[in-house]
């Protein structure tokens, strides 16, 4: 089966479940006939932006971002969407840029940091909760930092 009805499938689960782990989207996923490894479900939620919301209950959920619902947006006002659901905090150290995140969502951050393609990043990483952006100088730094800040507000 391929990739695409693969990744369609995966939005069908999340909307339709609260599925809070890799290994339940693995799990269902095999019961619908999709035999994937846990690396080709990260890659997935990578490539699909999904990241994770608390529930009513307080746990944690696989979720579509609002940024990925309303198509058709430059890359930077799905950052800006994706920054007022995911970040909690920008800050910078001379030319390094440091996003503090809501668990788990530093991943989809970081993916659409990188497809804003701006030019002062020379390269971003993201962790659980946190994602670092190296910048050219520090100059270029404390201007993305306002820039990243503007959209929290």
């Amino acid at each position: 089966m391929s990739k695409e009805k693969r990744q369609r499938e995966i939005l069908n689960i999340i909307t339709k479940s609260s599925i809070s782990t890799q290994q339940e989207l693995q799990d269902r996923l095999k019961e619908k006939g999709y035999n994937t490894t846990q690396a080709t479900i990260s890659r997935d939620i990578k490539e699909l932006s999904l990241i994770k919301t608390v529930t009513d209950s307080g746990i944690y959920k696989y979720d579509v971002p609002s940024s990925i619902k309303d198509r058709g947006k430059s890359p930077k006002e799905i950052l800006k969407s994706i920054f007022q659901e995911a970040v909690v905090s920008v800050n910078f150290a001379m030319n390094i840029v440091v996003i503090k995140c809501y668990t788990g969502m530093a991943q989809a951050v970081c993916a659409k940091l990188d497809n804003a393609y701006f030019e002062s990043i020379v390269g971003t990483i993201a962790g659980d909760d946190t994602v670092f952006a190296v910048l050219k100088s520090e100059a270029f730094a404390i201007e993305f930092v306002g820039m990243l800040n503007s959209f929290l507000i």
